[in-house]
């Protein structure tokens, strides 16, 4: 069996000028553990303003400018997810070709 080196880990944050940030970690160390809460944070803020569109929606007083807040606080929001989703797949992916193979092959 040889040794493989845990591929890089995209954190839930940018660095300067917006530029993704790395970190190599076996996943137990306090940055992974405060990248999780982090993620845990911004899943819930996407959450709650899912629930706030489905009222600002059904309310015919809404003003344009209160949709144009929301839509761009969405679009903060789906831009983290999207984040999350492409750090988690790729460690997915990763935890899968490491895996030995039934029958080992």
């Amino acid at each position: 069996m040889t040794h493989r080196d845990p591929e890089p880990r995209l954190l839930p944050w940018t660095g300067v000028d917006g530029k993704p940030c790395y970190l190599v970690t076996d996943g137990t160390g306090y940055l992974s553990r405060r990248a999780d809460a982090v993620e845990r944070t911004q899943l819930a803020m996407a959450d709650e303003l899912l629930g706030h569109a489905a009222d600002l929606l059904a309310d015919r007083r809404v003003t344009a400018d209160q949709l144009r807040f929301l839509l761009a606080r969405m679009c903060e929001s789906l831009t983290d997810v999207r984040r999350i989703a492409g750090s988690r797949g790729a460690r997915l992916a990763a935890t899968r070709s490491t895996r030995p193979t039934p029958g080992g092959r």
